[in-house]
């Protein structure tokens, strides 16, 4: 699959219809019209590409909703430079809107057909996160914390304490938090011991597993 004039302007239609939902994040908006969502998908769902849809990607997994995308990533309130943490790498779609707001991303995937496949696309599209881990999630990435932020892009029963002690004073996790559907939170940490929660509605995402590798 290439990426064509057609494609732009199906970006560009996109990004509109994200603005139509409120998105307002210039740099986040600049990142869906530049990023080829098309290619992070099987071709057989190239026609549903740009529709504000998530899909079912390798390993009964999806690529999330753009506009999930777009408002987990605008919570972040990212600055050129920061050091981000993803939990979930998928099909890295989301990795590159990180890598194109300037985040240094370390990426954790625990699905190992997922994990494989995605690397080698990272080579081949020039995608370059800091380091892209087949790990459990739940434990986060000690060795390299603290994180200015941490997203999670899968939904959990509850907060990893692990994660939230990675997080640096002053960061913000963004994590889907349920069971069947999930409430987006946002934890700002103020002090080494305490965090801010704030809570932006219900989305539904495939669950955040732990322990299996």
């Amino acid at each position: 699959m290439k990426d064509t004039f057609k494609h732009r302007g199906m970006r560009n239609k996109l990004a509109q219809v994200l603005i139509d939902k409120g998105i307002g994040n210039k740099t986040v908006l600049d990142a869906i019209r530049d990023i080829p969502r098309h290619l992070f998908m099987d071709s057989s769902f190239e026609g549903h590409a740009y529709q504000d849809k998530a899909f079912p990607i390798a390993a009964n997994q999806t690529i999330s909703q753009p506009y999930t995308v777009a408002f987990q990533t605008e919570l972040l309130a990212l600055e050129g430079g920061m050091k981000v943490l993803e939990i979930g790498t998928g099909s890295g779609y989301q990795t590159a809107v990180l890598l194109k707001c300037k985040a240094k991303v370390y990426t954790i995937e625990r699905q190992l057909e997922l994990f494989k496949k995605t690397n080698l696309f990272f080579k081949k599209m020039g995608y370059r996160p800091k380091k892209a881990i087949f790990g459990d999630g739940y434990k986060g990435l000690p060795d390299e914390a603290p994180f200015d932020r941490i997203i999670v892009t899968a939904g959990a029963p509850e907060v990893p304490k692990a994660l939230l002690s990675q997080l640096k004073v002053g960061g913000r996790l963004v994590i889907p938090v349920g069971f069947e559907e999930q409430i987006m939170t946002l934890y700002v940490r103020t002090s080494e011991k305490e965090f801010e929660k704030t809570e932006y509605g219900s989305f539904k995402f495939v669950p955040l597993l732990e322990d299996k590798n």
